[in-house]
């Protein structure tokens, strides 16, 4: 069993920052790819970085490349994604989400999840 905990989220104008923070514990994090996926209200969840676990490897979707970056530091069982330049379309429950090795696109090849943080980007 992984537990995981996000953290950062909040109400940014556009243009702005946000650093979310996602801590592991109780398992396997250093041998799990993580992933950051968002969910807005009526839409489905969908992907948005991914990390490897060895941190070497990283993937993102089209809609967030060049804005935010995702990074881990495995001695701290922690999983970051640096959102710059945020917009309004951004605006969404944030969750991370861990893999056992393989990263992957897809929510549903993930097996653990955190309860999410919201992040609100206004105009």
């Amino acid at each position: 069993q992984v537990q995981l905990v996000e953290s950062g989220g909040g109400l940014v104008q556009v243009g702005g920052s946000l650093r979310l923070s996602c801590v592991a514990s109780g398992g396997t994090f250093s041998r799990s790819a993580m992933g950051w996926f968002r969910q807005a209200p009526g839409k489905e969840r969908e992907f948005v970085a991914a990390v490897s676990w060895r941190g070497d490897t990283t993937n993102y979707a089209d809609s967030v490349k060049g804005r935010f970056t995702i990074s881990r530091d495995n001695a701290k069982n922690t999983v970051y994604l640096q959102m710059n330049s945020l917009k309004p379309e951004d605006s969404a429950v944030y969750y991370c989400a861990a893999r056992l090795w393989r990263g992957s696109t897809s929510p549903n090849d993930y097996d653990y999840w955190g309860q999410g943080t919201q992040v609100t980007v206004s105009s």
